[in-house]
């Protein structure tokens, strides 16, 4: 039922809790594929600020985020175990939630497995949810896990 997994990550343990759910539903659904995404954005400088840097260190900037990226997927790749569906990483360069969607919705992924940071309220509004986002831009199924210490406020 779900043969490509797509798992966003943003490079923060919160991300990485939904990849025991990812490796679950592998071994239970026939997955051929867990694609863990990771969308780096870039450095840009804001309209009307003051600031000196040159179109090489934007690039170098940018560049350098690109590998560290690359490098901590490569990490967490080693950390799960799919049973017989292959796992493959994907480094890309965006706003993230848009890009997301975009990648899911033109590469056939059947689920998304993404956590949620558990915001609510003002804090949901300012900061944003990509989670959300994705809830209602995807054309596949998208299953929220909330991240350990997100609990509701009482």
């Amino acid at each position: 039922m779900y043969r490509r997994i797509m798992v966003p990550l943003d490079g923060s343990g919160l991300a990485e809790c939904v990849l025991p759910h990812a490796e679950a539903l592998s071994k239970g659904e026939g997955t051929k594929e867990i694609i863990l995404v990771r969308v780096v954005e870039p450095f840009y400088i804001p309209a009307g600020g003051d600031y000196s840097f040159s179109e090489g260190e934007i690039q170098k900037f940018n560049a350098q985020n690109l590998k560290a990226a690359r490098d901590y997927m490569s990490q967490v790749t080693s950390k799960i175990n799919p049973g017989a569906a292959s796992v493959r990483t994907e480094v890309l360069s965006g706003s993230a939630a848009e890009t997301l969607a975009e990648y899911a919705n033109k590469n056939n992924i059947d689920l998304v497995v993404i956590s949620t940071h558990g915001r609510s309220g003002v804090s949901r509004w300012v900061m944003g949810s990509i989670a959300d986002r994705l809830l209602h831009s995807v054309n596949a199924p998208v299953l929220m896990v909330r991240a350990p210490g997100c609990g509701l406020a009482s």
